[in-house]
């Protein structure tokens, strides 16, 4: 004579097997996909919060960046001088700033790389694999500040 297990589950001795229905944790059903734009939003916000970076993109996206922000209804891009190629599960960042004169390059591109790695990766969840930094010019602190002059008006 030989034995058969038993399962200790609801239908034992019902003669019914019973399915679980929807194939596993609600949380893993269906897939998430993440567009560019969204993770170069995510990674401008983090690299403008590291302390010596003055601005993002070169000169002349910045020029025209102002002028747009000038136009009734504009807003300020923060996705300026970041561009991402976002895979299913990995993002690459390239990054063009502008530091402020003193500062040191090396110490705020690590820094800047460790702030927007960070903010990447705990926002979508996905790993990048790298974050590469061109630093297009130095604020002087004499120059003019095409940003933030929209905020005076020329003639009062």
């Amino acid at each position: 004579m030989t034995e058969t297990p038993q399962r200790n589950s609801p239908d034992s001795g019902s003669g019914k097997t019973l399915s679980k229905r929807g194939g596993g944790d609600p949380g893993t059903r269906g897939r998430t996909t993440i567009a560019d734009g969204v993770v170069e939003k995510i990674a401008g916000m983090a690299a403008r919060d590291v302390v010596g970076v003055h601005a993002m993109g070169s000169g002349l996206s910045r020029t025209f960046g102002a002028v747009r922000d000038r136009v009734p209804g504009g807003t300020k891009s923060v996705t300026r001088g970041v561009k991402a190629e976002v895979g299913e599960s990995q993002a690459a960042l390239d990054l063009e700033i502008v530091v402020d004169y003193g500062v040191a390059i090396s110490d705020v591109a690590r820094d800047v790389r460790e702030n927007v790695v960070a903010a990447v990766e705990r926002m979508t969840g996905l790993e990048v694999v790298e974050v590469n930094i061109a630093v297009s010019d130095v604020k002087l602190p004499d120059e003019d500040d095409d940003e933030d002059d929209g905020d005076q008006q020329r003639v009062q």
